[in-house]
């Protein structure tokens, strides 16, 4: 069974998208790379990209993450942030009763494409 599905499919993932979002607005670290932004479609492009890296039905047409993130390089887009973006999203599955097990999960995941939303060359493990 994918992460996808353990997690609850589609109906949890709506449910954590919305959530998750409402908890990063709120966020002083990170709302602002969101100003300006339509976040009905961001929300439907995470929706889309979560349910691609966790196991789900593929329809993510979204850009690649160098390319989506690109412009909030300009903005000052670093390690920080995403620690606040990965910190927002465990807790939002916290507040919907995911095991602590499975955020961790989530999180690697998250974390596994921190180089690439950074723009930058992905380190040799040591």
């Amino acid at each position: 069974m994918s992460l996808y599905d353990e997690l609850g499919g589609a109906p949890a993932l709506d449910a954590a998208v919305d959530i998750f979002y409402r908890k990063v607005l709120a966020d002083d670290r990170i709302a602002r790379f969101f100003d300006g932004v339509d976040m009905e479609r961001q929300a439907a492009k995470q929706k889309g990209f979560l349910t691609m890296v966790l196991g789900g039905p593929n329809h993510y047409t979204g850009k690649d993450m160098r390319t989506g993130h690109a412009h909030l390089l300009a903005k000052g887009l670093n390690d920080s942030h995403v620690d606040a973006v990965i910190e927002n999203l465990g807790a939002t599955l916290a507040e919907l009763g995911v095991s602590a097990e499975k955020i961790a999960e989530v999180a690697a995941l998250a974390n596994s494409v921190r180089d690439d939303v950074l723009s930058r060359d992905h380190k040799p493990a040591v």
